[in-house]
């Protein structure tokens, strides 16, 4: 699985350099993936939520996402109260904080489950994205925005909520979409990853590569994301494999590993953009642990099957 892995993870960050090749050549403006991250986030994403649940009901199925759903609440709540706690002491901004905390769980790890376990597998990944979705969009935003206090009814009509809901209704309730709507929707949904690291691709034209490398908070930053976080996340995961009896166990928080040890999430690049709040270092962080992960992802996950 790592080599399967390591080349899914490639292909990728190919996808980031031709972002990086197309401003760099001048035929078009880093400003110009600004429209790119505001359909991203607004239509693309939506749609790739709305697929994932487009799936037959069965009690294996339900208890495998009702596994996953657990876990990543149980990561999310303690990556935010570990930044929480360590926000003052390392001097974390906002950018650097949502970060660490919210990895590229749907623009990545879908398409990398499909081709590693197989489409049937792609489910269990609704469960730590519909997590980190309903925060990205509560607590991730109210960081990168300054709002010291949340929005509910923004929340609750953004496009994504409404898919998460809308994917839960129709996989409860077993109802189909017509075939030519289910099309258009999955259609849509296949393009997030390569949309989103053309984005990340095209910011990182505006910038001077030295500017990334050798930068040492940028490394510093990676190191948390992609190191010191997963290895705690592995041992806590393994633990739950061990002892748990339902069928597929170990696979379904394999799935939730790889969310949570994937790189930065390219969404919080696009908020940072959309938004104006330091969407350079925002990308930095994106590009460096992207091209790590390459590494790091394969290892973790190596640790997690030994």
């Amino acid at each position: 699985m790592g080599i399967a892995l390591l080349g899914k993870l490639c292909s990728l960050f190919l996808i980031v350099l031709a972002g990086y090749m197309v401003v760099r050549c001048g035929l078009l403006r880093w400003e110009d993936s600004h429209a790119l991250s505001v359909l991203c986030l607004y239509l693309i994403c939506p749609c790739s939520i709305l697929s994932a649940f487009q799936i037959e009901k069965s009690r294996e199925i339900l208890s495998g996402l009702m596994l996953g759903l657990a876990a990543a609440v149980i990561i999310h709540v303690a990556l935010i109260l570990i930044v929480r706690l360590l926000k003052k002491a390392l001097k974390l901004d906002a950018v650097e904080q949502t970060s660490i905390i919210y990895t590229n769980a749907g623009n990545l790890i879908i398409p990398v489950v499909s081709s590693l376990l197989g489409p049937e597998w792609v489910i269990y990944t609704c469960a730590y994205i519909c997590v980190q979705v309903l925060l990205q969009w509560s607590h991730c935003k109210s960081i990168i925005c300054n709002e010291r206090h949340m929005d509910l009814k923004k929340i609750l009509t953004n496009m994504n909520i409404i898919a998460v809901f809308l994917g839960v209704i129709l996989f409860a309730t077993g109802l189909k979409l017509p075939s030519f709507v289910q099309n258009s929707i999955d259609s849509l949904g296949s393009t997030i990853g390569p949309v989103s690291m053309l984005v990340v691709g095209m910011l990182l034209g505006s910038m001077e590569l030295k500017e990334v490398f050798l930068r040492r908070r940028t490394w510093f930053i990676s190191f948390l994301r992609l190191v010191a976080l997963p290895l705690v996340m592995v041992l806590f995961l393994r633990m739950g494999a061990a002892h748990s009896s339902l069928p597929n166990s170990d696979k379904v928080l394999l799935i939730t590993l790889l969310a949570a040890s994937a790189p930065a999430a390219a969404t919080v690049t696009q908020m940072a953009q959309v938004y104006g709040s330091n969407e350079h270092d925002a990308c930095a962080i994106n590009v460096m642990t992207t091209l790590l992960c390459i590494v790091t992802m394969p290892l973790m996950v190596a640790l997690y099957q030994l």
